[in-house]
């Protein structure tokens, strides 16, 4: 699937299943009622391509993609939360 950017006031967060870093800022988005959509690299080489393209050359996760087409690679929740504000 083509990765684009996500609505205003979402995230995409790349990830793969085994990632515990990903978990952890999953479960605080969660709790910080960010909305996201969660895309396995694993599962969807397009996204693998631009997780790789954005982190020179590395299959980096969590990879942040915001509405306004920046990204941040392993982000804290106040991170992404003071980037959607």
């Amino acid at each position: 699937m083509p990765v684009t950017t996500p609505p205003a006031g979402t995230v995409t967060m790349f990830t793969t299943a085994w990632c515990g870093y990903c978990r952890r800022l999953k479960a605080q988005m969660e709790r910080a009622g960010v909305a996201f959509q969660e895309i396995d690299i694993e599962q969807d080489p397009e996204s693998a391509q631009f997780v790789v393209a954005t982190n020179n050359g590395n299959q980096t996760v969590p990879t942040v993609l915001f509405p306004d087409g920046s990204t941040a690679t392993n982000p804290s929740i106040r991170e992404v939360t003071a980037r959607l504000a």
